[in-house]
């Protein structure tokens, strides 16, 4: 669990009366919170009338009671909680981006990761535009606005952007009278929709936020697929469905979602037994008792344990007032948060040859750490066993492993890896087990990039979408651009 961060999570409702909005979209992004800690923010629509407010922070800071009141009431609202892999961590790049246009208002909440994101904003760029903001996000927006200009509806300036918006995108999109639901057509992203008992329409990145608000599953977006809701009921646009293979981020399953989702048909929970599972079967040893790293390392934890027999442990004790190590910007400020947030329970794992579970290894600052926490509990050996493959490969579409630099996968070999981090032994979970982990339920693709190097798209050629959070070079200044 050393480092990773996926950017964010959406949540929508439509409502077929006026009523407090704001309030569902709240509990939803509670829901949410796993996906993003970075910032928040919530838009309703009242009628064609847009409040919106957004910071830096978790929905418990940001959204407080009086914030809460000045959101008002309405039938439509959109929220967004964001880990950001493009753009910084301020409150300009925060969600959702509520724009005002010809036609009207338009407000936006994006999970995933575009890979022309640059292309399309530097051609923007030289058509006029100003960006406010140093997200693809916005980059969106700008599409979609533009094309409304001469679509003869917002689901229909969504589609024509579908055309040019090339990676991974799970949007919700609001406009004065309808609210819309997108999803790229390699599916990259979860997103689903539910219906409450009083009839309102409910979308989320995961199902888990939709029974925090009451809702009842009713499917999963597919691939390329627009929903559009409005007075009517909902309609499904499937004009960009089918048009090539789906890529689900398979880590969604392994580390991303939350255990009580059910993403594609499939429970998160069931998914990471099962992992835990096959990594026994590949990489059995004999051991006295199975430790999960908490939280996504339990789930395997016990699948693992209950594949080989060995008795499961409680021996690592979480600081719930401590986000995902992940989330924390900066390496010393992660570094910080591993320091109080785990404490190993000495009962469990003092004297004892214990299987250590958890979820990845990246930078390996994080795994190295435990090991020495269990072994300072006094454990007699340690046996570290990775519910995922080895990450080899940068990730383009939402997951923050931008290059091969600080991959230590990359530089070093299992056995390396293993002494480095101070275990007895080392098993990553197989590529090939990886995308069986659904068990039949999903007949989807995976994208297994990050592990495999197989892109399902085209990579991007230079990473420049961060031009205007650095220095100026004199190169730069030279062509014009001081």
């Amino acid at each position: 669990m050393s480092s990773l961060r996926e950017e964010c999570g959406v949540f929508g409702v439509f409502s077929h009366g006026t009523q407090d909005v704001a309030g569902t979209v709240y509990f939803g992004l509670f829901a949410l919170q796993h996906r993003g800690q970075e910032s928040c923010g919530i838009a309703v629509n009242d009628d064609g009338i847009f409040t919106a407010y957004k910071d830096v922070g978790l929905v418990n800071d940001v959204f407080t009671p009086g914030v809460m009141a000045s959101l008002g009431r309405g039938n439509m609202a959109i929220g967004h909680c964001r880990y950001g892999t493009t753009g910084s961590n301020d409150r300009a790049n925060a969600q959702p981006l509520v724009v005002n246009h010809i036609k009207g208002r338009m407000a936006l909440a994006h999970n995933g990761n575009l890979v022309n994101s640059s292309e399309l904003r530097e051609a923007l760029e030289l058509e006029g535009s100003i960006f406010h903001t140093t997200t693809d996000s916005e980059v969106i927006s700008y599409i979609i606005t533009k094309e409304r200009l001469s679509a003869t509806s917002i689901e229909d300036a969504v589609s024509r952007a579908m055309h040019r918006l090339k990676g991974a995108y799970s949007l919700i999109v609001m406009s004065p009278s309808k609210l819309i639901a997108a999803r790229d057509e390699h599916g990259f992203r979860p997103l689903c929709y539910g219906k409450t008992p009083e009839g309102d329409y409910i979308i989320a990145s995961e199902s888990c936020a939709l029974t925090a608000v009451g809702a009842e599953l009713e499917r999963d977006l597919l691939p390329g697929e627009i929903l559009v809701f409005d007075k009517n009921g909902v309609r499904s646009i499937r004009d960009h469905c089918g048009k090539t293979e789906s890529s689900f981020c398979v880590f969604e399953y392994i580390y991303f979602a939350r255990p009580d989702s059910v993403i594609e048909g499939c429970s998160v929970h069931e998914a990471r037994l099962r992992a835990g599972a096959f990594l026994a079967l590949e990489h059995p040893v004999q051991a006295d008792v199975v430790v999960g790293v908490p939280d996504s390392g339990i789930d395997a934890a016990i699948g693992f344990s209950r594949q080989s027999g060995i008795p499961y442990g409680v021996g690592l004790i979480k600081n719930k007032y401590i986000g995902r190590t992940f989330i924390a910007p900066g390496g010393e400020a992660r570094a910080d948060m591993i320091r109080i947030k785990l404490n190993p329970v000495a009962e469990t794992v003092a004297g004892k040859r214990v299987v250590l579970i958890d979820d990845s290894i990246v930078r390996g600052s994080t795994s190295g750490r435990i090991v020495r926490l269990l072994r300072e509990a006094g454990a007699k050996e340690i046996h570290l066993r990775i519910s995922a493959p080895p990450f080899l490969n940068p990730c383009y579409y939402g997951t923050d492993i931008d290059s091969r630099d600080n991959l230590i996968a990359c530089r070093l070999s299992a056995d390396e890896i293993c002494r480095e981090l101070g275990a007895d032994s080392l098993g990553y979970l197989s590529v090939d087990n990886v995308t069986k982990l659904t068990n039949n339920h999903c007949d989807k693709g995976f994208c297994t990039a990050c592990f495999s190097g197989e892109y399902p798209t085209e990579i991007p050629g230079q990473a420049n979408k961060s031009r205007f959070e650095r220095k100026i070079s004199e190169g730069e200044i030279a062509h014009g651009k001081e």
